[in-house]
């Protein structure tokens, strides 16, 4: 099978969820199994920037990489580009523990297309919502304790979420971005 650009994680369920959300845009995507260092950084931008480059090396092709972040008003912005550290060390149940009755957060996602060492190019695309004050629902990461704006489901619990998330919303900014190129490039 054919396919436009590797998406490189060790996540499959993050892969499962940006290939259905690509599918929708005429994007195939090619699942690049690879364990990328997640450097710590102040910024997502920075930490996907670094896993693009390194997914590139080891693909020699056009690869994306997504990273998301939690970002909780209450805790001036944390997780932020700690969330993956941070849901490895406490998860939800220690999110829910530090969460006062301030519950805003957003949650962003940044999708880094790589060609080359130089040449990177990131789309991102936020979500604001609240953190719940329980688990609900049973999908993972952050996904059980995160309401979107609007709605008043988590995103575990939402049918439509691969439809609104913050995954969706970057990934769909890459995705007509790239078929545009690739349609004026006559690929």
């Amino acid at each position: 099978m054919s396919y436009d650009v590797f998406f490189a994680s060790s996540n499959r369920n993050k892969f499962a969820e940006a290939k259905s959300i690509t599918s929708k845009f005429g994007l195939k995507l090619k699942f690049l199994n690879s364990n990328l260092q997640e450097i710590q950084a102040n910024t997502l931008e920075e930490i996907a920037r670094h896993k693009a480059i390194q997914a590139f090396s080891i693909c020699s092709g056009p690869v994306i990489v997504e990273d998301a972040g939690l970002f909780i008003t209450a805790l001036n912005g944390f997780p932020g580009p700690y969330s993956s550290f941070v849901f490895d060390t406490i998860g939800n149940k220690g999110i829910l523990k530090l969460v006062s009755t301030q519950r805003g957060a957003i949650f962003r996602s940044i999708i880094a297309y790589c060609t080359g060492h130089d040449n990177v190019h990131l789309f991102s695309a936020d979500v604001n919502g609240k953190i719940s004050k329980k688990e609900q629902g049973k999908k993972w990461g952050f996904d059980p304790i995160f309401i979107p704006s609007g709605k008043y489901e988590t995103y575990s619990q939402l049918e439509n979420k691969n439809q609104i998330s913050h995954r969706y919303l970057a990934l769909k900014k890459f995705a007509n971005w790239y078929m545009n190129k690739k349609r004026s490039s006559g690929l």
